[in-house]
Order: C-alpha cells, then sequence, then structure tokens
C-alpha cells in the first residue's frame, strides 16, 4: 500500500501535465484559423479538447490503479490476471485521437470569414483602388446634404424644385428622402403633364405645393374631372393649376362650395362665376375673409350700389383681395381730391389696382400744367383709363403734352 501511495501522485502529476501541454499544442497548431473566428467558436473547440484530454487522463490513472493492485493481491494470481486483461490497453489497441481544430471546422464556416484586418498594410495599387464615398449624415438642417445620397432629390432638381423653400416643412422634407422617384413621383409628374402643364411649370408648382405627393392620384382626377364637369375648358383648368397650385389639394366638395358662395354672393351668373375664377384662381384657395370684409367696405364706406360691386369685380378681380387699406385711400385720393364721381369710377376700377403714389405724382403734374380735366363731356378730358394705365412716356407725350425730362424735375420738386 506504501508504494501504491507513492505512485498515484506521480501518475497524477503526469495526468495534469499532459493535459495542459497538449491542448496548448492544439492551440499553436490551430493559431491561424482562430484569429479569423469569433472568439466564443474558438474558445468552445479549445474547450471540448481539454474535456477530451482529461478524460484521457483519468482512464489513464484508472488502468494504473488496476496495476498496482495486481502487484499488491499475489495470493489471488488468476482474479489478477482476469483484471489485468482487463483494464490494461492492448498493444494493438488504438489510442484515443486528440480531435483535430481543422477537421471539426465546417467548410461553409470558411466563407463567412470576417475581412482583412482594417490595420493590415495594403499595396500602394490596392490604396488607389480605394473610393472614399461621402457619409450620409444622421440628421441634417437642409436637404442639400442628402441631394448626393438621394435619385429622387437629384430628379426633383433637375425639374427645377427649390429644395431651400421645401426644407423650411421638415415633415414634408422627410416625406421626400422616403419616396421612389419610379414608385410615388414619376406617376403626379406625368398626370400633370397630361392635364397641360409645361416642363418649365413642374419646378415652381411643386415648390409650391410640395403636398401633393401625398395625394391619391384618383382623387386628382376625380377634382379635375368635377371641374370639367362645370364646363371649364381643359386650358382653364391647366391655367388655373398653374396659378393656384394647391387647386388640386381641395376637395371636391370644397370647390363646389367655393364657387357656389362667389356665385351666391356676387350675384353672379354661372358663366360669370366660372371667368371670375379662371382670371383669379386662387380665389378658390384662399381665405374668404378678406373678400368678405371688402365687399363691405365697398358697399358701406366707399358708397358703391351691389350692381356697380358686380361690375368691378368681374373687371378686375383682384378688388376682392386687395388691401383694405390701400382701397380706401385710393379711393379717397381719386374721389375727394381729384373729384372723379362713383359712376366713372365703376367705368375704370383699375384705379384700384394702381400704386397710390403714381396717380398722385400724374395728377400733380397736370395740375401743375393747367390740363386737369376728368369730365368726359368737357373738352381735353383725360380718360382715368389712359391716366393710371399707359407708361411714363406715352403719358407725357399724349396727356401731358410734355417731355419725360420736364416731367422727372418735377418730381424732384415734390
Amino acid at each position: 500500500m506504501a508504494l501504491l501511495a507513492q505512485q498515484i501522485p506521480r501518475w497524477f502529476n503526469s495526468i495534469k501535465l499532459s493535459s495542459f501541454i497538449k491542448p496548448a499544442q492544439i492551440t499553436k497548431h490551430s493559431a491561424r484559423p482562430a484569429k479569423t473566428l469569433s472568439s466564443g467558436f474558438s474558445s468552445q473547440v479549445l474547450l471540448s479538447s481539454d474535456n477530451c484530454l482529461l478524460q484521457c487522463g483519468i482512464k489513464t490513472y484508472r488502468t494504473s490503479l488496476s496495476w498496482n493492485s495486481f502487484h499488491s493481491a499475489k495470493s489471488n494470481g488468476q482474479e489478477s490476471s482476469s483484471v489485468q486483461s482487463t483494464l490494461l490497453p492492448s498493444v494493438s489497441e488504438k489510442p484515443d485521437r486528440i480531435p483535430s481544430f481543422d477537421s471539426e471546422l465546417p467548410l461553409e464556416e470558411l466563407d463567412d470569414l470576417p475581412p482583412l484586418s482594417p490595420i493590415q498594410p495594403i499595396s500602394e495599387e490596392e490604396a488607389i483602388q480605394i473610393v472614399a464615398h461621402p457619409l450620409l449624415p444622421l440628421s441634417s438642417f437642409t436637404l442639400g446634404d442628402y441631394v448626393d445620397h438621394s435619385k429622387t432629390l437629384q430628379q426633383l432638381v433637375q425639374l427645377g424644385v427649390d429644395l431651400s423653400k421645401i426644407e423650411r416643412h421638415p415633415d414634408v422634407a422627410n416625406l421626400l428622402l422616403r419616396l421612389d422617384f419610379e414608385k410615388d413621383i414619376k406617376q403626379i409628374l406625368l398626370f400633370l403633364k397630361d392635364l397641360g402643364l409645361e416642363d418649365n411649370h413642374l419646378g415652381p408648382f411643386l415648390t409650391k405645393n410640395y403636398t401633393i405627393f401625398s395625394e391619391d392620384l384618383e382623387n386628382l382626377k376625380t377634382r379635375v374631372a368635377y371641374l370639367q364637369s362645370k364646363h371649364f375648358s381643359n386650358a382653364d383648368i391647366a391655367r388655373m393649376v398653374r396659378q393656384a397650385p394647391f387647386l388640386l389639394s381641395f376637395s371636391v366638395e370644397r370647390l363646389d362650395n367655393r364657387l357656389g358662395f362667389f356665385q351666391k354672393e356676387l350675384e353672379l351668373s354661372t358663366k360669370k362665376t366660372r371667368d371670375l375664377v379662371v382670371r383669379l384662381p386662387r380665389l378658390l384657395t384662399g381665405s374668404l375673409e378678406p373678400v368678405k370684409e371688402n365687399m363691405k367696405v365697398y358697399r358701406l364706406e366707399l358708397g358703391f350700389k351691389h350692381n356697380e360691386i358686380q361690375h368691378m369685380v368681374t373687371r378686375i378681380p383682384k378688388m376682392l383681395t386687395a388691401n383694405k387699406r390701400k382701397l380706401t385711400e385710393t379711393f379717397d385720393y381719386v374721389h375727394n381730391v381729384m373729384n372723379i364721381p362713383h359712376h366713372i369710377i365703376v367705368k375704370f376700377p383699375q384705379v384700384f389696382n394702381t400704386r397710390i403714389f403714381k396717380i398722385k405724382e400724374r395728377h400733380l403734374f397736370l395740375t401743375y400744367l393747367g390740363k386737369v380735366q376728368y369730365d368726359p363731356a368737357k373738352p381735353n378730358y383725360v380718360s382715368l383709363d389712359k391716366f393710371v394705365s399707359v407708361p411714363d412716356e406715352v403719358f407725357c407725350k399724349e396727356i401731358a403734352k410734355a417731355s419725360v425730362k420736364d416731367f422727372e424735375k418735377f418730381l424732384k420738386t415734390l
């Protein structure tokens, strides 16, 4: 037993030494593949090798223990021989093989190996072939940072769309970045071209009505069909859409209510109502509050009759949306300073569409020359139409009978 006690530690040390050295040798043998794999996978393979070596060591320890038991028990020779033949490894028996790392790595894993390390040196030829693309910013305050990365934005810029005005609205800018030109935008452009818009009209139109890309194409066609049902010609619809880009964003119910409002408020016929909105399409898309306010101004403050208001607004539709202060100042000067009565102003309502300082300059010049005469029943009558509409050269030659230089010298005295 003393001999057995001395041999057991020696065998155990031999087992520990073999289990320590052999995994290191395996690691050295498989060092190159292990570098290209993840640490989790390579450490798992090495752990399985250690378990195999530990099992081999335990089997050796058990064999040595049985061999010493055979020498200490001489009285039972046959039984010991039987135990020896059972536990000792035979010479012809093949030892347990240590699993190979290369043999256990599947071929499919070799195709999924990560690329070379970024710090690995490369040749000058390879370096020249490297193309550095600008990174896509995660966030930005301008769409210009995304133009190089977005084919949609590039196409819109080529059409003449001003992205600097669209980017003021973050929600719309984000919408454009998510849209695909072929799937989401091209069909809208073809629809607008079929409607009658030219290529040079698309850029300004889309710059103003940038929300049209969120509209359903069938809804747009339905709104055009409604206008056609109201006997608007294709040319009229194209003109209205071009001058009032948000017109197509209004529902059929809203368009119908707008047309009904002007027809009822002004007591116009269907044809005159249609002509009114064709000449000023923004009447259908703008606010109705200025229109209602101006109607009260003409009737209550300026003293025009209802039929006179009808005549003026059908001649000059901008009178419905003009600034209230400008209207009252113009009327006050024309009526109270120039002494022009209501019925003459009604015949020439374009006076409300003229800048007030221009009216003052010309009236004062005619007063200086002694040629003020606005009564059509008297000689040397000055037509209010020409007075406000013709350029300075024509005004001086045909009305004032003076040179442009004289008119300019007079203006310096004001």
